[in-house]
């Protein structure tokens, strides 16, 4: 392949390393220092990508520099609600995030994660179920839901609940989320960025930063691409319309773990 070929397969396949980054560290900005770094390698040697699979070998690369630095550490900035949730995250089976994340957010077969991982396939489907497992337990919380399509809400509502979460209601239009956060505030809110009365679920969002803070925030949208842009913060969870009751199970978790990391919120 071409270096031209080359720089234009990994481009496509960026916004989804910057995705994975960020979902694994709760942070835009600590991911995208990950996603460079990647980069970087690559540059000083093509090697890394001699594969047949453009992502497998970018992902490949961020995993062993990921593996190398020891994974992010505590900075003196760190907030004492991110350190907690860094030390929930010291307490969970070692690769078992990265495999989970892998699986759920960025689709990959049990095969590919091997490939990643460099480790068996049969080892990365027990760490995709040793995380779901360890994440389910780990905390629960009340959940907000915005989605104007009647059996989606419905079916989210179900998964959200059997996970043990309380959920405060359902809201199908940009007003009515704003009135269920006054209500009943939420430490979690599910969102879609297209609503009833043709609002957008991001606007509705952003008003609700306003007032609750640091809540996280996982929009699930059949458009991901308006939210994958690089031209503004991004969501770390982002989940593609159909989706899957796994990818919910794991996002939600995720995303309880980083409730106060940027990223998570508004964009």
């Amino acid at each position: 392949m071409s270096a031209a070929d080359l720089a234009q397969s990994i481009g496509r396949e960026l916004p989804y390393l910057r995705r994975y980054a960020r979902a694994l560290t709760g942070s835009q900005t600590a991911g995208d220092n990950y996603a460079a770094a990647t980069l970087e390698a690559i540059l000083s040697d093509r090697d890394l990508m001699e594969t047949d699979d453009t992502r497998i070998g970018l992902f490949r690369t961020f995993h062993a520099i990921w593996q190398s630095s020891g994974q992010p550490v505590a900075s003196e900035s760190q907030s004492s609600r991110e350190a907690i949730a860094q030390a929930h995250l010291r307490g969970l089976t070692a690769n078992s995030r990265e495999a989970l994340l892998l699986r759920t957010i960025e689709e990959l077969r049990y095969d590919q994660i091997a490939r990643i991982m460099q480790i068996d396939q049969s080892e990365a489907e027990e760490l995709v179920q040793i995380a779901l497992n360890e994440m389910g337990r780990a905390i629960r919380g009340r959940v907000m839901i915005i989605e104007d399509e009647t059996i989606i809400a419905m079916d989210l509502k179900g998964i959200v609940q059997a996970m043990g979460h309380e959920v405060t209601g359902v809201a199908r239009t940009h007003s009515a989320a704003i009135e269920l956060a006054a209500d009943n505030r939420p430490a979690l809110i599910l969102a879609d960025i297209q609503l009833a009365d043709g609002s957008s679920g991001i606007d509705a969002v952003n008003e609700l930063m306003g007032s609750l803070g640091d809540v996280p925030v996982i929009f699930i949208t059949a458009f991901p691409e308006r939210l994958l842009t690089g031209d503004r913060p991004e969501p770390a969870f982002l989940i593609s319309k159909p989706y899957s009751e796994e990818q919910v199970r794991s996002a939600v978790s995720q995303a309880m773990f980083f409730a106060s990391t940027e990223g998570l919120g508004a964009v």
